[in-house]
């Protein structure tokens, strides 16, 4: 198992930026897919972006231009970056790592993968 914690959220301005940041212990990302969860209050998870044991990345295409992810081996960390806030980004951000495929949607931090506590993004016009 991997042990995440993510960092970075907090209340910020709409049209600024800010970067979240998911470190690992316990355990590498090496062998899993790690991706980044958006959960709007009593919804399920929304794979907003990824990257894949191979590297390669996915954005989810109604936040593509805006957010970007990047991983830091030798920090053990993987980022996302969130440009141009709009109040829509507001929600809890979790960062999850899996040896399998992510799903796009499911229910957060139910039995499968392995999760950070979440931060919350608030953004404020």
């Amino acid at each position: 198992a991997v042990q995440l914690v993510e960092s970075g959220g907090g209340s910020v301005h709409f049209g600024s930026s800010l970067t979240l940041s998911c470190k690992a212990s316990g355990n590498t990302f090496a062998g899993h897919n790690v991706g980044w969860y958006r959960q709007y209050p009593g919804d399920e998870c929304d794979l907003v972006a990824s990257i894949e044991r191979n590297g390669r990345t996915y954005v989810r295409y109604d936040v593509e231009g805006r957010f970007t992810i990047s991983q830091d081996n030798a920090k053990n960390a993987v980022y996302l970056q969130i440009d141009g806030l709009k109040n829509t980004d507001t929600a809890v951000y979790y960062c999850a790592a899996w040896d399998q495929d992510l799903p796009g949607r499911r229910l957060c931090r139910q039995g499968w993968g392995d999760w950070g506590q979440g931060t919350q993004v608030t953004v404020s016009t």
